[in-house]
């Protein structure tokens, strides 16, 4: 599960490199930059992973959103970013 945000400089060429490599992979430029960091220092081992879904199949309790709901929940917010924005565009 992704958790930490990272923000990183590269040259104009890294991040065109990097456009195309995901580009020709169908993916993203985070996805990629993730395999790259997983190649370079070692991936996830299976135990890794596996204590992380023993952590997942252990939550208990809580309400869990539904993916339509998560849906109506980011499209809420973007709603009401757009409103501000035309607010303040309006001034």
């Amino acid at each position: 599960m992704l958790k930490e945000r990272l923000q990183i400089l590269v040259s104009t060429d890294q991040r065109r490199r990097l456009e195309q490599e995901a580009q020709r992979r169908g993916t993203s430029v985070a996805s990629v930059i993730r395999d790259a960091v997983d190649a370079q220092l070692g991936a996830p081992t299976a135990a890794d992973r596996r204590a992380a879904l023993d952590e997942i199949l252990a939550m208990r309790g809580g309400r869990f959103a539904t993916p339509e709901e998560l849906n109506r929940i980011v499209e809420s917010e973007h709603e009401d970013q757009l409103d501000e924005l035309m607010r303040t565009v309006k001034r």
